[in-house]
């Protein structure tokens, strides 16, 4: 939430248009996935043994960082090719959000 203040009130008025909406893009995603990664969490505590959840966990983790911090990075200092880093963060957050349904749909029925 702090991002999302930082951004709507020292930022907008100082980034074009377009790196804002970036930068706004970066704090949706990282919404979502922080709120999923505390959810595969939860999942871990019943499901301890499940390489493939423990595994979306760490790709969701690293997909937010990459593609949400190369977002804010982009917005705040212009540099837009800091974007080629976003589908990098994009494709581990695909990969983190496959390895959960397969952890879920393999998981231990007798828990």
């Amino acid at each position: 939430m702090a991002l999302g203040a930082f951004g709507a009130h020292a930022l907008r008025e100082r980034i074009p248009a377009e790196l804002m909406a970036a930068y706004q893009t970066g704090i949706q995603y990282q919404a979502l996935h922080t709120i999923s990664v505390l959810v595969i969490g939860l999942l871990l505590l019943h499901l301890p043994a499940s390489r493939w959840i423990r595994r979306s966990g760490w790709l969701m983790l690293l997909g937010t960082l990459l593609f949400s911090g190369s977002l804010y990075l982009m917005a705040i200092s212009g540099f837009k090719s800091l974007g080629a880093i976003t589908p990098l963060g994009g494709t581990c957050l695909l990969a983190g959000w496959f390895s959960l349904i397969v952890g879920l749909i393999k998981r231990d029925t007798t828990i």
